[in-house]
């Protein structure tokens, strides 16, 4: 995105910052800096700090234009006062093992920032032109990078709403707590709401998401010689459970399908951690269906993966179950089930070798389920 700009926008070009998990150099007026995902880190407090300074300073006769993309939460993060970078990456963590979703995750993390929620475009007198690569379902603005530049509807109300239904006080930093209680009685500042001045001269509109990643995969697989048939309605829930759901519906709807056929669906789910082990909601997902692939009736193949190559805290991108996977299993002394109940979905793929690694894309918009049948 930031290459585009700079392409588009030649000389009119002043200065900015380009955040990413990675800083490659894009142009001498650009800095970059690197952030942490899924959880915020040092450079993500740094590259936040940067990225309000920079809407602090332009003209009021300049423009801000904001390249947002789905993981900016943690890859630009500003604790609210009071709070510091490990408490907020204490409460994240709290609601990522929750089973939270990017709802819930981004109210809370949006009431305990000093950038997101608007504030980032609240922070300049200037214009604020902001272009989204979506990675919500849905696509709402306020919730796509915890939503720097928009309004916020949500309140400090429904933040801790959030905290009592996953996990509940005790779980969390009590200054998380305090600051959230504060804001209820008055005494914090509100993110910036709908028709708040602040934000009149802010616009945002989403230009890319998981339809097109969908639309990119059929695309291929049509030049492949797959039939195919694109499944719009968005993946959602607990990996565990929509996972076989999912993939009985994918070979349901492809019945009429000539081979070979390839179905695809897209969305985000979550995953309870109840277990020690290691994995990542596709992994997990794919783990939790193999058992559906392998009683499909007809050779068949199912990748799930995350568009940006990262599958919760792993080098994976997501796994892949076939017709073989759960007698390749059975010949290894390995019992799917048990490593589900884990949630060590990454250790049962790694020892099959069916994990995807890709590493990182450079873009996250949501995940895709690829379903193959012969």
């Amino acid at each position: 995105m930031a290459r585009a700009a700079v392409d588009a926008l030649g000389r009119s070009l002043r200065t900015g910052v380009v955040i990413g998990p990675t800083a490659p150099i894009i142009d001498s007026r650009l800095r970059s800096m690197a952030g942490e995902h899924p959880q915020p880190g040092p450079g993500s407090l740094a590259a936040g700090q940067q990225a309000l300074d920079i809407a602090r300073a332009i003209d009021r006769d300049e423009r801000l234009l904001v390249l947002l993309s789905g993981g900016a939460s943690s890859l630009m993060a500003v604790p609210a006062a009071g709070i510091t970078l490990d408490e907020k990456r204490q409460a994240t963590s709290v609601l990522l093992r929750s089973g939270a979703d990017i709802y819930a995750l981004n109210t809370v993390r949006k009431h305990t920032s000093a950038i997101k929620g608007g504030q980032l475009a609240a922070a300049t007198a200037a214009e604020c032109r902001t272009l989204v690569v979506s990675d919500v379902v849905g696509d709402d603005l306020s919730f796509i990078g915890s939503g720097p530049t928009v309004p916020d509807p949500s309140t400090f109300r429904d933040a801790r709403e959030v905290i009592e239904t996953f996990g509940g006080a005790p779980e969390y930093p009590s200054s998380v707590i305090n600051y959230l209680d504060q804001g209820i009685r008055g005494q914090r500042p509100e993110t910036p709401k709908p028709g708040d001045p602040r934000l009149a001269r802010s616009s945002a509109v989403v230009i890319g998401g998981r339809l097109q990643a969908m639309r990119g995969a059929a695309d291929d697989a049509r030049a492949r010689r797959y039939h195919v048939l694109v499944l719009e309605d968005a993946v959602v829930g607990e990996s565990r459970i929509v996972g076989p759901v999912q993939v009985e519906r994918m070979i349901a709807r492809a019945r009429s399908l000539p081979r070979p056929a390839c179905i695809i669906s897209s969305g985000e789910t979550t995953v309870t951690v109840t277990g020690d082990g290691k994995g990542g909601r596709n992994q997990e997902l794919a783990l939790a269906a193999a058992t559906v692939v392998g009683s499909a009736g007809q050779p068949a193949a199912l990748a799930s993966a995350g568009t940006d190559g990262v599958d919760g805290p792993t080098d994976a991108a997501g796994a892949i179950v076939d017709s073989s996977t759960l007698n390749r299993a059975a010949a290894m002394g390995l019992a799917p089930d048990s490593y589900l109940q884990n949630n060590d979905a990454y250790t049962f793929f790694a020892k099959l070798g069916d994990l995807i690694r890709t590493g990182p894309t450079g873009t996250n918009v949501d995940d895709l389920q690829v379903l193959l049948l012969s």
